[in-house]
Order: structure tokens, then sequence, then C-alpha cells
């Protein structure tokens, strides 16, 4: 019995050891982190686990749980400095948490284990607000008031680093509304809405640049009322603000010293809004005048180029409708020249032909064709002759004769009708000038004659 005794002793005893050790696993929800504490050597002075389990053995060990909810922490920052010296309010929330870093979650055991939450929250706070006080030195009140993204980087930047070190990250920072007691912010927004309000006037111009120069005018005029109105209240705000830094004087230097840099910077916004406005009345005017310009173009030199196209169109069909007739009259020619070519071709044939024929006829001898030819136009050559002194038209001749003989035995009257008769050229002569010979025959009988003569 008793070696059966010891065994239930045995598997007693190890029961209770797994009970134990199942009880020592501690599992980890995904909002915490578990701290173990304890046996974990020189270097090492917690072991943390986010999103699983671990043993913890007893005695020598120990665990403690670190919530990962949010925390929401206002920061409302005032009369912080910033780099132009001007003091202004900044109220922000800003949200933190415990990191899930490994190095960031031993931190926050070394530092935050134990802690509740309102304590971190005070420790926080104390770290924002220092951070907050940096970043807002080292940037003008612009950069604060219209880049937002480089301000919450820059706070991002130097909170991150500091809250790292006790084991926290930054989740979020919310930044309303940035005032200064100066005044300085309020101006820049007068600025930053004249300049929207002249912008959309801009951008209405020059969607109406096309509409009637009337509502161009009235759109104008409605610009400069405004601008006055404007300049007025701005005068007597600033009215307002140096009867209060007159009565105030025990803060009297540093309130003129603030009121001279508000009153520059509004007169510099006044400025801008100003010249915003008249550069828009320009390119109000500049679109005035193209739409004129285009008026003017399509009325005249519309007008023209349609009127020279027509002149051009008619000059070409002028042009064409006298190549057209030049090209007829100069078919008309040639068919008229080829027609006389082809008839003088025929003449001249027929004639080569003839003449062909003709000295077939003599025999083959061109002087007797020759000689047939002079005798057919022998008539024509004799009566050439005689018409030479037809045309003499002799009005009135008036001979001095004295009925006397010459030498010859004619009388003066009778050698002056002679002479006029040899005044008609000698058909030999004539032959001789035409360059050819009389016949033989009629040489021979006109060769006998002279010498008769000379007899």
């Amino acid at each position: 019995m008793e070696p059966v005794f010891l065994i239930i002793v045995a598997v007693v005893v190890a029961f209770f050891v797994v009970v134990a050790l199942i009880n020592r696993y501690r599992r980890c929800p995904s909002d915490k982190i578990l701290v173990i504490y304890g046996n974990k050597g020189m270097n090492k002075s917690a072991k943390c686990v986010h999103g699983g389990g671990a043993f913890v053995w007893p005695v020598i060990e120990d665990y403690a749980y670190l919530s990962l909810t949010p925390i929401s922490i206002d920061a409302n920052l005032t009369n912080a400095l910033s780099r132009q010296n001007i003091r202004v309010d900044v109220p922000c929330r800003f949200t933190v948490g415990i990191s899930t870093e490994p190095e960031s979650m031993l931190a926050a055991a070394e530092r935050l284990l134990g802690q509740t939450a309102q304590q971190i929250q005070e420790l926080a706070r104390d770290i924002l607000f220092g951070q907050l006080r940096l970043v807002i030195a080292t940037m003008s009140i612009e950069e604060l008031n219209s880049d937002r993204d480089k301000f919450l980087e820059a706070i991002s930047a130097n909170v991150e680093v500091e809250l790292k070190k006790i084991g926290l990250r930054l989740i979020n920072v919310n930044v309303t509304d940035i005032k200064d007691e100066s005044g300085y912010i309020e101006a820049l927004g007068q600025e930053a809405a004249a300049k929207a309000i002249n912008e959309a006037k801009v951008r209405v111009a020059e969607q109406e640049k096309v509409g009637e120069i009337g509502k161009a005018e009235a759109v104008r005029e409605t610009r400069i009322r405004t601008a006055e109105a404007n300049a007025q209240a701005v005068q007597g705000e600033n009215e307002a603000k140096i009867a209060i830094a007159n009565s105030d004087a025990i803060r009297r230097e540093k309130e003129a010293e603030a009121q001279r840099k508000a009153t520059a910077a509004e007169k510099v916004a006044q400025a801008q809004a100003l010249e915003e406005a008249y550069a828009a009345e320009q390119k109000a005017e500049s679109a005035r005048a193209d739409r004129e310009r285009s008026t003017q173009t399509a009325n005249v030199i519309v007008a023209q180029e349609i009127e020279k196209k027509r002149l051009v169109i008619a000059a070409e069909a002028e042009a064409e409708q006298k190549r057209v007739n030049a090209k007829g009259e100069a078919d008309a020619i040639f068919a008229k020249m080829e027609a006389e070519a082809k008839g003088l071709f025929e003449i001249l044939t027929k004639q080569a032909d003839g003449y062909d024929k003709m000295i077939q006829a003599a025999g083959g001898d061109a002087t007797k064709a020759y000689t047939l030819l002079l005798l057919e136009k022998l008539p024509e050559l004799v009566k050439t002759q005689v018409e030479a002194i037809k045309g003499i038209n002799i009005d009135k001749v008036t001979v001095w004769d004295n009925g006397g003989g010459a030498a010859d035995g004619k009388t003066s009257t009778a050698n002056f009708l002679s002479g006029l008769m040899k005044s008609v050229p000698p058909l030999q002569e004539l032959f001789d000038q035409a360059g050819m010979a009389l016949p033989e025959y009629l040489a021979k009988k006109k060769e006998e004659a002279t010498e008769a003569t000379e007899e």
C-alpha cells in the first residue's frame, strides 16, 4: 500500500504544481501593457509584453498593467513670447498615450508604473507647456496664424522627443484660435479678408469683362466706397486704441510700443488692400479695353478683310477670264496662220508643179520655159512702161518755138515730146534692172534698129 500511496501523493503534487503554473500565466489585453518585474537581471529592470502572455514566477516575480487608453490634456498657454516679442495666447488640446515601442514601453514601466491617469496627465502637461513655449519662441505671428502645418510639425518634433523619455507618444494636437494682446493677428485677419474680397472681385471682373461698361463702372464705384469705409473703420479703431493707450499711464511705454507695431501692421495691411483694389480696377479697365479693341477689330478689320478677299477673288476671276480670252485669241490666230500657211504651201506646190510641167513641155530646156513665162508676162511689162508717165499731170506747157529746126531737122516741140517718151525705161534696161535678159530675137531686132538709126 505504501508505494501506491506515494504514487498518489506524487500525482497530487504534480497536479497542484501544474495548476499553480497555469494560474501564474498572465495574458495581456490589447489595450494594456503587461509589466513583469523582479528577477530580470542587472541590465533589465522589467519585461514588457503587449498583445500576448507570459509566465510570472511566484515569489521571485510580480506583474502590473499599464493602460494604453489615450489621455486628453488641455494646454491653454497664455502670454507666450513669439519671435517678434509679441505675447500670444495659444489654446491647445493634446492627446497622448503610452507608446508600444519596446524602448518606450520599458521607459513607461520605469517612470509611469503605479501612477494614476491624473498624475500622468500633470506630468505630460508640464512637458507640453515647456516645449510649446519653446516652439512659439522660434516662430513669427504670421507663421503661427497662417502656416498651421509648420506649427504642428514643430510641436510634434519637439514634444515627441521629450514624451518618449517617459514612454509616451503624441497622438494628436488640436490648436484653436490664437490671440495676441496687441491685436496683430486681428489685423492680419482683416488683411486676409480684404485680400480674399479683392481676389473675388478680380475674378468676378474677369468673368464679367464682356458685360456692359456701366456695370463695370458700378463695380468700381462699389470697390472705392468699400475701401473708403474700411479706411474710416480702421481710422476709428486706431483713434480708440490711442485713447486707451493715453489713459493707461502705468503701462504707457509698453502699450505705446505695442500700439506702434499694431498701427504699422494695420497700415501695411491697408496699403496692401488699396494696392490690390487698384490692381483689380486696372485689370477691369484692361478687360474693358480688350473688349473695345475686339469690337473695333470685328467691326472694321474683319469687314476690310472680307472686302479684300472679295477684291482678290474678283481680280483672280478677271485674270482667269483674260487668260481664257487670250488663249482663245491665240488659238484663233494660230488657226488662221496655220490655214494661210497651208494655202501658201498649196499655191507654191501648185506653182512648182506647173513650172515642172512647163519645163517638161519645153523639152527640159529651162531657158525656153523661162521665155514662155516672159512672153506670158510681156503685155504686163509693156503696160507698166506705158503707165510710167500716165500719172503725170501737165497742167500747162509753154513752148517757145521759132519754127526753126535743129541739125537733125526736128523742131523744139518734137524734141520735147521725144525726150518725154525717152523718160520711159526701155524694155532692155527694164530687163537689165531685173537681172534678166531679153530673148535673143528681141535683142537682135533692137541691135539692128540701133544700127539702122546710126546709118
